[in-house]
């Protein structure tokens, strides 16, 4: 059976031997030098981890969802140890040899990357519109609660109407905007650096809670009661009714670690 050398992430070199389990049918994660670096790495059989085969492998939500689960669980046993660099989902090269020349290609990067995450977490800030409290809609007929609402009398009812429901879709807007810049301003006074991502749908969040912010924040690890004493007042902040702030963490910092591993990177593990 032939193999190809999969590439967990990077970190310095120095740092404990790692105990766990790799992928499926392949050997133990172990530790491969690069000088003044060290390669988290595993030989995985080369069949399984071909462009096609990953394609195929891929569109299984299943298989995929495998596959993310044990490439974060050796990176989180990695990052446990040592300041680590996060490499993307299946990473393949042909031999330990082709990884070496690639990777210290990037060795500039690498320790850029490093020394920009030693000692610092990521957590993830999330903003939604708070179930719990409705937003109120203007009076767009003059009947009471509940009752059907009237067709428009006249052409000037109708247009106020459409001014009503343009006014509260600019005040929802402005709030929401309102609410982000308080959270981003407070945690931004702990966290170093800060990404935000694209907002989760409402098949994600709930169909009444639509996401106004999904933020990334890079914090020192030292600093994680400050940031968890920050959200605790924001959660009070009267300014934030109609919203709820919600915080996961600590993570790796798969956010601020990434480096582009250009000229022959990736899925090359079958081919050379």
């Amino acid at each position: 059976m032939t193999f190809a050398t999969y590439v967990y992430a990077v970190r310095r070199t120095g740092g404990p031997e790692i105990h766990s389990p790799g992928h499926d049918g392949g050997g133990p994660v172990r530790l491969l030098p690069l000088g003044s670096l060290t390669a988290v790495v595993q030989d995985v059989p080369a069949a399984e981890f071909t462009e096609e085969a990953l394609r195929e492998r891929f569109t299984d939500r299943l298989d995929l969802e495998r596959c993310a689960r044990t490439h974060h669980r050796v990176v989180s046993a990695a990052a446990a140890g040592a300041a680590t660099v996060p490499l993307p989902l299946a990473t393949l090269y042909a031999n330990d040899v082709r990884t070496k020349v690639v990777l210290e290609e990037h060795a500039e990067r690498l320790s850029e990357a490093l020394h920009r995450v030693a000692g610092h977490v990521e957590w993830a800030v999330k903003v939604h519109r708070d179930t719990a409290v409705p937003v109120l809609e203007p009076e767009t007929d003059a009947g009471a609660p509940g009752d059907p609402v009237s067709e428009p009398a006249t052409g000037r009812e109708y247009l106020a109407r459409v001014r009503d429901r343009r006014a509260t879709r600019e005040r929802r807007q402005e709030s929401a905007l309102d609410a982000v810049d308080l959270v981003d301003r407070v945690v931004r006074t702990v966290a170093v650096a800060s990404v935000r991502r694209p907002l989760h749908g409402v098949e994600l969040t709930g169909r009444d809670r639509p996401q106004v912010m999904n933020g990334a924040y890079l914090v020192p690890r030292d600093d994680e009661r400050l940031l968890t004493a920050a959200l605790d007042t924001l959660r009070q902040d009267p300014r934030l009714t109609g919203f709820a702030v919600e915080a996961s963490g600590p993570w790796v910092p798969y956010s601020f670690a990434s480096v582009a591993l250009t000229e022959g990177a990736g899925r090359d593990g079958a081919p050379a």
